[in-house]
């Protein structure tokens, strides 16, 4: 399982002081861009073999101004042509689960414009994270 950390800013927050809503996507996009660092991809536009097919995030708790959060991240699924990336975004000092993501990814050939089956190196990548068990948090 994979791990970033992040600390809320300002801007981030709504009136009541919570993180927003839509600022946890852009926290789970920094875990999958992490995450893709760290199965061998950069962030190279000319060689990207990914789209996101779908994203989804449930809020748990609140977030505030200033915290410091952790976002796991792991593997649950892994299909001829896509995978799905989960992520669990805890409070850095309590561990307390704040929010709980996922993605799921599709393997992509931009030039013939159509999914592809996931190459079998990619598929021992991914299963190097494959979690097939709920995290204590799921």
């Amino acid at each position: 399982m994979d791990s970033i950390t992040v600390r809320s800013r300002f801007c981030e927050t709504d009136a009541l002081g919570h993180i927003n809503n839509t600022t946890y996507f852009v926290y789970l996009e920094e875990a999958r861009i992490k995450f893709f660092q760290t199965i061998g991809f950069d962030m190279d536009v000319k060689d990207w073999r990914f789209i996101l097919a779908s994203t989804k995030c449930d809020f748990v708790s609140q977030g505030y101004f200033n915290q410091e959060l952790e976002i796991t991240s792991y593997i649950s699924r892994i299909g001829s042509k896509s995978f799905q990336l989960e992520h669990d975004i805890l409070c850095a000092e309590t561990h307390q689960l704040i929010a709980r993501g996922n993605a799921v990814i599709v393997y992509f050939d931009f030039q013939e414009q159509r999914s592809k089956a996931i190459p079998d190196l990619l598929k021992a990548q991914l299963n190097t994270h494959f979690r097939s068990e709920k995290t204590e948090y799921s």
